[in-house]
């Protein structure tokens, strides 16, 4: 008996001996797809943008209400060839080696390499010159008045890291590559990679030698990061508290996450508009019964497509309200988007019928949608409505549904004839949705959409410094989009968030997680 209780004796001494010297915040959150890769210029893709945010930084970033501000430069100045950044001293990597401008230079080359999903965003930089070890000029052909706020996910890698894992260039990822980036990380930002499961589990500890670290209200010590498919086993982990936070819960769930006790939601109206796009540039679809020409080629079953879509059915039923249909694909908030062409166009079946039979096509045609099942808010409920609407217009559609990391490369290789898509614009700028989605060799441009002087004009905002010329540039250009109809807008996103009483979580209209804002109480 008396050996007994010193054993019991000893093992509590040995137990508070290892304890920690203090309570860890673990912060554990969850939503419905994980990040696609760590290499931060692979995939443009938000929650993959937003994991890669903590591991690594940028030259400027967004606080939670969209305002740029320092993060590795420290200031920048523009001129006419170019935009000098001022860089932070004294920062170094998760490896413990220095911050230059080194680093600098060979990021932004590595985001110009063709495998990179962040071309159209640095592609206005023709070259890299170092000042000294903490100033670059960012050399660019005319002046750049959007460069900074093209550069707020363009990550800064290490440049010996990276070479010494062979990962000088980004990870291809719609051809399937493999390589140590994809897994493993060396930044600069206020987390560290301790263990990466894709699919299964991420975690990441605190980076306490963090420039940062002392200057941000974030008290977490260790996330914990679980992606969960189903939409009722990640309500259902939320409200065993089994997580903190659910990023995505679904809209159907809202009222009775709000209702519980100690779990609230927060809302916002997001920088994403959700649509369909259309290939009408190949000769022949792929998944149609129509052979030896292409529908989408014809403006008429555009226009026909757009008009066949409820959209207000699809905000009331599907999002539970949490929407605004739209006529165009960038949403309020980004310059060029305007009340006038923001309408939806009116849900006219009738029309779109007639449409169809002007245009060759009385009995419509059979087309495969392509649609992801855990990215965007209810976004394969949506496409199931769409069908059902294109179907009483005698559009037949064939629906597949699969993961984002099986969609997305559908859209960047161009083998869909018809996709969802949903866009989310950092720079706050039309540009951005120009550059990507509509002109020519756009690389999420799966349209074969081309039109000359939305080409021309894409080109030339990226230089012109006059805001009334760049305001009626941006206007023209949008006009001759909504003309030609080259995708379906569908709506606006307004995301929630659901989170337990004890955690402060800012959200912001790009849906992106900051725990360096973080408290957990």
């Amino acid at each position: 008996m008396r050996q007994s209780r010193w054993l019991l004796a000893t093992a509590a001494v040995f137990a508070l001996a290892s304890a920690p010297a203090f309570a860890e915040n673990v912060f554990k959150w969850a939503s419905q797809g994980d990040a696609l890769t760590l290499d931060p210029m692979s995939q443009n893709e938000g929650p993959t943008n937003a994991m890669n945010g903590q591991l690594y930084e940028s030259l400027v970033t967004r606080d939670p209400q969209m305002k740029l501000q320092p993060e590795l430069a420290v200031s920048w100045t523009g001129a006419a060839d170019g935009w000098t950044f001022k860089l932070r001293e004294g920062v170094k990597f998760h490896d413990g080696a220095d911050f230059t401008a080194e680093d600098v230079k060979f990021s932004i080359e590595r985001a110009q390499s063709p495998s990179s999903d962040f071309k159209e965003q640095v592609s206005g930089i023709t070259s890299v010159q170092i000042i000294d070890d903490h100033t670059v000029k960012l050399m660019t052909d005319g002046p750049n008045p959007i460069l900074p706020n093209q550069l707020t996910s363009t990550y800064i890698l290490d440049k010996d890291w990276a070479e010494k894992n062979n990962v000088t260039t980004p990870q291809d990822f719609k051809a399937k590559q493999e390589t140590y980036a994809v897994r493993n990380a060396n930044g600069t930002g206020p987390f560290k990679v301790v263990s990466r499961a894709p699919d299964e589990l991420t975690v990441l500890a605190r980076n306490t030698a963090w420039w940062g670290d002392k200057l941000f209200p974030g008290n977490i010590d260790r996330i914990e990061y679980r992606p969960i498919a189903n939409a009722a086993t990640r309500v259902a982990a939320l409200l065993s508290g089994e997580v903190d936070f659910v990023l995505d819960p679904p809209l159907q769930d809202l009222k009775r996450i709000e209702s519980a006790d100690g779990l609230k939601v927060i809302t916002v109206a997001q920088i994403r508009s959700i649509f369909f796009g259309m290939d009408q540039g190949v000769a022949e679809l792929r998944t149609s019964d129509v052979k030896g020409k292409n529908p989408f080629a014809d403006v008429r079953v555009r226009e026909a497509m757009n008009l066949a879509m409820d959209k207000v059915a699809i905000q009331r039923v599907v999002m539970e309200g949490l929407s605004f249909p739209t006529g165009m694909i960038t949403p309020p908030g980004v310059f060029g988007n305007t009340p006038e062409n923001d309408k939806p166009l009116p849900f006219d079946p009738e029309k779109a019928k007639a449409l169809l039979a002007d245009a060759g096509y009385p009995n419509g045609f059979t087309v495969q949608l392509d649609c992801p099942n855990n990215r965007y808010n209810n976004d394969e409920k949506i496409c199931q409505a769409a069908v059902a609407m294109l179907a009483k217009v005698g559009v037949k559609v064939n629906l597949e549904a699969v993961s984002k990391a099986q969609h997305f490369p559908k859209i960047q290789k161009r083998t869909s004839d018809f996709y969802m898509l949903g866009w989310g614009v950092p720079t706050l700028d039309s540009h951005y949705v120009f550059a990507y989605l509509l002109a020519d060799g756009g690389s999420w441009n799966a349209t074969g959409y081309n039109n000359a002087r939305v080409n021309e004009i894409t080109a030339a905002i990226a230089t012109e410094t006059d805001i009334d010329k760049r305001t009626a540039m941006i206007e023209e250009a949008w006009n001759i989009v909504l003309a030609d109809k080259p995708y379906v807008p569908l709506h606006h996103q307004v995301i929630a968030w659901a989170m337990s009483n004890k955690v402060d979580a800012p959200i912001g209209a790009d849906d992106a997680l900051r725990p360096r804002f973080i408290v957990m109480k």
